[in-house]
């Protein structure tokens, strides 16, 4: 194959790969929310909704959410701006899912005369391509208060401007910080990077080189700042339902209201990718180099089936011992269903054992290591994703929301200065390495 259509194929696979993962992203975000939330507030959550007798923990209430918004009835008021009131939904979910596209999901592979990269653009602007596409969105949240031409719609939309420009800036000089470090704006070149051990004066010390150790100021600054720009809890000043009535969403309803509600989620499926690929190594596996995976095909098999066997096996023993402790609660399917889905857990740490013994006795294929090296890495950096994930669920549910007098002093009084702080004390840093 002609090595220019191997890259354009290669670009459009990823870009469909890229648009889709947050999607796939939002049903479990919203049970892992609704679910979460129960269990710090000591409740049971959603368990009623299912299909054939599956409820699936809560799971089916997303197709139930999904019916509802489509049967409701769309109304668009007559007062409304009627081309950017439609169109601000639509902006703000597009623009959610576009910063995805430079994030490297694994190592590239080379096929031959073929590279197979796992990422759909590699910029040489890369972090810059975020920091813009990003700053976009607000644009969604002030067309939809404005356009609503509504009193509380308008200043949601007002206060989440005002909380962009508190906070963007605090977060692109913690980033700038991390390329200081890292001497580079791709983003593929710093996640290479981050797979090294952590330096300091010639020695090399027992940490990887990750973002969070060598800027663990910018980390905290750009987590904070990450939280005001998906307007999560304690910065949801922009819907604030006790001082807005929903804020700047209030005069949107079906389809229109949920594309801003999926788009919350990708915004934080977006951050909790950018999280980790800036400050946790991306892809890379703590003291794992691509390398080392690769060379090393049974490491990275091992690793897999382990994951296999303690996951599935988990996750049967959990199931079970609640199907167990509830059987006298059901009949039929509600009944059936913990041991099913118990057997599906077992099954599949069984299938991992299995693949685990015939790795001793089938060599591996040439193309295998790298393959297998790209699916530990991909698991590696979903792990960490998932981690900021449910980080985003906990503290929305643990703090309460600041008021706007806060949001501004914690802004520029407090994220500001520190920002700039951290970037003098890492430019005192370089210097002094330098020497």
């Amino acid at each position: 194959m002609d090595n220019h259509l191997f890259t354009l194929i290669n670009i459009a696979a990823m870009t469909v790969v890229m648009w889709l993962t947050p999607l796939q992203f939002i049903p479990f975000f919203i049970w892992l929310e609704r679910k979460g939330s129960a269990i710090i507030q000591d409740r049971i959550g959603p368990n009623r909704a299912e299909i054939l007798g599956f409820r699936l923990f809560g799971m089916i209430h997303n197709f139930a959410d999904v019916i509802k918004l489509l049967m409701k009835e769309n109304i668009t008021p007559s007062h409304a701006n009627k081309f950017y009131y439609l169109l601000a939904p639509f902006w703000s979910m597009t623009v959610s899912l576009l910063p995805l596209l430079v994030i490297p999901l694994a190592a590239p592979i080379n096929l031959g005369e073929h590279t197979l990269h796992f990422q759909a653009a590699n910029y040489g602007v890369g972090i810059l391509y975020v920091l813009s596409i990003t700053s976009m969105g607000v644009f969604g949240v002030i067309l939809a208060g404005w356009a609503s031409n509504n009193k509380f719609s308008l200043l949601g939309g007002l206060r989440s401007s005002a909380q962009m420009i508190s906070y963007e800036l605090s977060m692109g000089l913690a980033i700038v910080g991390l390329l200081m470090v890292y001497q580079g704006v791709k983003v593929d070149g710093i996640v290479e990077t981050q797979g090294r051990l952590l330096s300091f004066a010639g020695h090399n010390l027992p940490l990887p080189n990750w973002g969070i150790f060598l800027q663990p100021l910018g980390f905290f600054i750009f987590l904070v700042a990450s939280f005001a720009e998906t307007n999560r809890n304690p910065f949801d000043l922009a819907e604030g339902e006790s001082e807005l009535v929903a804020g700047y969403h209030i005069e949107y309803s079906s389809v229109k209201f949920a594309l801003f509600f999926m788009a919350e989620y990708s915004n934080m499926v977006v951050a909790s990718f950018l999280i980790s690929t800036l400050f946790l190594g991306g892809y890379q596996v703590p003291f794992f180099s691509t390398e080392a995976l690769v060379q090393n095909p049974q490491v990275s098999l091992l690793l897999l089936c382990l994951l296999g066997i303690i996951g599935g096996g988990l996750f049967g023993y959990l199931v079970y011992q609640k199907g167990d402790q509830q059987k006298g609660l059901y009949t039929g399917m509600k009944r059936r269903e913990p041991f099913i889905l118990a057997t599906l857990g077992f099954g599949i740490a069984l299938l991992a054992i299995a693949v685990l013994i015939l790795s001793f006795i089938v060599s591996f294929p040439p193309w295998a290591p790298a393959f297998l090296a790209a699916a530990v890495q991909m698991l590696c950096l979903l792990t960490k994703v998932l981690f900021f994930c449910w980080l985003f669920v906990w503290v929305r549910w643990t703090m309460p929301r600041f008021r706007y007098d806060q949001l501004m002093n914690l802004g520029w009084k407090l994220m500001l200065p520190l920002a700039l702080l951290n970037l003098l004390v890492t430019g005192v840093v370089l210097l002094i390495q330098k020497q």
